[in-house]
């Protein structure tokens, strides 16, 4: 594959030669392999590094092992349209939702609003000010979700950090009114246990249901007690969603005790995390079939009931998953693509001390029919370029390109960047092409890269922790029929049916009231 950039190639790749191979082990500035990780998205962030690391961190972008401090490098295939950088909003951006002409963008402080009329040219539309992490991002009809998974004040978009141990603190989810996109308008807030790290939507006629998921609970938190081995429910009523309130909290792990049914963690399996809720979840509604990521398992579920979901089938990664982080179905809904988040997000795991099969996707076949349907492991993908010791970068949130008779996906890879790969052959994934900057530093390790890449309309969009929005393009013959679909909006959370003209599957019941 030729690459294209403004000085060197990539001139070595995971696994082509055994210097290349300890040069990234002695970068490796993570926890140990066997270290249980903090779970979950974490914000930028610096670590300091030592000389020797800095020495050969500067050796490798000389020689070309590793792009310069903020050089793009990518494959012949992919296009970069256009940057825009962070204005008023300085927190880390996280997800991206799509509506129409607009893009939404979420950030640590609030959200932006981006006219994407002219993909190559994105235009602020507005910048809304709500402080609350991580503040992830959905949008349906005239309704924002906003999710806030950070102890607050109270509900208010002028709220200060509060501990969790204040029974008046406040976290959960916020609904706008987006129906002005210039200026829009907070309409509702729920108050969910343990917060809203992420949200997911549910729309079901009248009312729009928002599975609402949060983790790691404590008997010292009044408004996140253990063992919180459930999701929330919130139902908005779109004519009403000023009446948005709690539903249920259904439990997806039952077991008896505090630590609930879930998978136990360490020290019973060492470097797992203790699954105490779930991270996010992504619906299928024309198959009334979610998948949930959940910390340390992962779960198939029938959503024909909105309000009372039903587990269908849960599996287990003891030897390379560390976190469960998200999930995404293929459009023939036959194969799970579930990521493992090693080190949340927040170290340096692309690299060969690391290996191919932590912190990557783990592939499953959905075998089966029905409520008797059966996730079967096949194998996993891990982007093969090596990056720097002082780069985050693990497997993250990512879309699929809609082609029909193959699997490809798009995904970021924090400071990996973005990656094309091909799973149409679930045993054997593949890289198809690539987008990526050099480390933020020749020196220190800071936190950052792509939080979500996603396809939309022909374009891929992904938001930079610290670089801001990128538009890219992706010009190859096996995703070029992509290019045909065009949707009316896109929470990539709530999986649409791209080709719902072929919709034959018998095995499942739509018959939500309209």
């Amino acid at each position: 594959m030729t690459l294209l950039h403004t000085t060197r190639v990539r001139r070595r790749r995971l696994g082509v030669a055994a210097a290349a191979a300890g040069l990234m082990a002695a970068l490796l500035t993570a926890a140990p392999a066997a270290a249980t990780p903090d779970p979950g998205d974490a914000p930028v962030h610096q670590k300091e590094t030592t000389n020797s690391q800095e020495a050969e961190l500067r050796s490798a972008i000389r020689s070309g092992d590793i792009p310069g401090v903020d050089e793009i490098v990518r494959s012949s295939n992919v296009e970069h349209l256009a940057n825009i950088p962070k204005d008023t909003l300085k927190g880390t951006n996280s997800d991206i939702a799509f509506q129409g002409k607009y893009a939404y963008a979420g950030n640590y402080d609030g959200f932006r609003i981006f006219d994407i009329s002219n993909p190559r040219s994105p235009k602020t539309v507005a910048q809304v000010l709500c402080p609350g992490s991580q503040n992830d991002i959905s949008v349906s009809g005239n309704l924002l979700i906003l999710s806030t998974d950070s102890s607050r004040s109270d509900n208010s978009c002028n709220s200060t950090s509060q501990s969790q141990a204040i029974k008046a603190s406040w976290e959960g989810i916020k609904v706008f009114d987006i129906s002005d996109k210039r200026n829009p308008k907070y309409v509702a807030a729920v108050e969910t246990a343990c917060g809203s790290h992420t949200n997911t939507l549910v729309p079901d006629g009248r009312n729009l249901y928002v599975y609402v998921s949060s983790y790691s609970p404590n008997a010292a938190y009044p408004d996140c007690q253990p063992p919180h081995d459930g999701i929330s429910v919130v139902k908005v009523p779109y004519k009403a969603p000023q009446q948005a309130k709690l539903v249920g909290f259904p439990v997806l792990f039952p077991g008896e005790g505090p630590d609930g049914g879930g998978n136990p963690g360490g020290p019973t399996n060492p470097g797992v995390s203790k699954t105490t809720g779930c991270h996010d979840i992504t619906v299928l509604p024309s198959k009334d079939l979610a998948a949930g990521a959940c910390m340390g398992d992962g779960i198939i579920f029938s959503i024909k009931d909105p309000e009372k979901p039903k587990v269908i089938d849960r599996v287990q990664d003891n030897v390379n998953f560390a976190f469960w982080h998200s999930a995404t179905f293929n459009q023939d809904t036959d194969k799970v693509v579930f990521t493992d988040e090693l080190g949340g997000g927040g170290s340096a795991t692309c690299n060969a001390e690391i290996g191919p099969n932590r912190g990557a996707n783990g592939i499953y076949d959905l075998v089966g029919k029905g409520d008797k349907r059966k996730l079967v492991f096949r194998s996993y993908y891990k982007i093969p370029r090596h990056q720097a010791g002082n780069e985050n970068c693990v497997a993250h949130n990512g879309s699929i390109i809609p082609v029909k008779g193959r699997d490809i996906m798009v995904q970021s890879w924090y400071q990996g960047g973005v990656s094309f790969w091909d799973f149409t052959d679930s045993s054997k994934p593949k890289e198809i092409g690539y987008f990526e900057r050099g480390p933020l530093s020749a020196t220190d390790f800071i936190g950052g890269g792509t939080w979500s890449a996603y396809y939309y309309n022909g374009y891929v969009y992904s938001n930079d922790m610290v670089k801001g929005l990128d538009v890219l393009k992706i010009n190859d013959r096996r995703t070029d029929p992509a290019k045909k679909i065009r949707l009316d909006e896109l929470n990539v959370q709530t999986q649409p049916d791209y080709f719902d003209d072929d919709d034959d599957d018998d095995d499942d019941d739509h018959g939500h009231d309209d």
